[in-house]
């Protein structure tokens, strides 16, 4: 039986990876999160996606590392693209006024 609330799957293409974000993206899964998300925020060289289609929560602890992810990404002049974000999280990126700031498709 898989008690793993939170899972990542990461997929590269060339200069392309896109990060498939799975389950509860919480306090409990933040330094999963963190240590797999770190290297590729770093690496100004890649297109960076990040797919939610799965995600099914987010805390504000997993806002706060999806933006020091996007501010690194934006000081080495890096994209950060997110595309298919549930109904009930873009809601909650709309309320917190960050959606404004990710390259967002559907």
């Amino acid at each position: 039986m898989n008690t793993k609330k939170f899972s990542i799957e990461t997929e590269k293409a060339g200069t392309e990876v896109r990060v498939y974000l799975q389950g509860d993206l919480d306090l409990s899964a933040a330094g999963e999160f963190r240590a797999q998300m770190e290297p590729l925020a770093n690496d100004d060289s890649i297109k960076l996606t990040l797919d939610l289609a799965k995600l099914t929560y987010i805390d504000s602890t997993g806002i706060g590392i999806l933006i020091s992810i996007l501010k690194v990404r934006n000081t080495a002049g890096a994209s950060l693209h997110v595309e298919h974000v549930p109904a009930h999280i873009q809601k909650l990126l709309d309320m917190t006024g960050i959606s404004k700031f990710f390259e967002i498709k559907k």
